[in-house]
């Protein structure tokens, strides 16, 4: 997952825990891509949902592109995920598992100018593991800051 990052859903790893990162295609329109470009996308309250043996990704706002011409797609319309069969019948055994979800990690562009999603495989976590992780993080901090103190 090279290229440059448009987006991050840094809510997706204080909500849930990542077990794996997958990467997908995405169909967008023409004034979707300026506006990814221009960095206007929300991931916060993304998920993907398996359909008909497509993935879709719903609720992500793609804001109107402001110097689009015509015919501007709806911010928050369902956008279909490229990914092989193989994939979304792997992802499809996951999700049925207890506490499994598809989330929207981030979006990206790759070297060749294509938007990619990075599509995280994520189970929840509970108010216990928050803490957990919020005390563990805030404990590599201080270890850093001392770091940097007795060098």
């Amino acid at each position: 997952m090279s290229g440059k990052i448009v987006a991050t859903n840094k809510k997706a790893y204080h909500e849930y825990t990542v077990d794996s990162v997958i990467e997908a295609g995405m169909v967008l329109k023409g004034s979707e891509v300026k506006s990814l470009r221009a960095g206007r996308v929300n991931l916060r309250d993304g998920y993907v949902k398996i359909k008909n043996g497509e993935a879709w990704l719903l609720n992500v706002h793609i804001s109107p592109y402001a110097f689009a011409t015509y015919d501007a797609p709806d911010p928050m319309r369902e956008r279909k995920l490229l990914l092989s069969a193989r994939e979304i019948k792997k992802l499809i055994g996951k999700v049925q598992e207890k506490g499994f979800a598809l989330i929207p990690i981030k979006i990206y562009f790759t070297g060749k100018g294509l938007a990619k999603l990075g599509l995280g495989l994520c189970k929840g976590k509970t108010l216990y593991d928050k803490r957990h992780s919020l005390k563990k993080k805030e404990a590599d901090r201080e270890m850093d800051r001392l770091r940097k103190t007795y060098k």
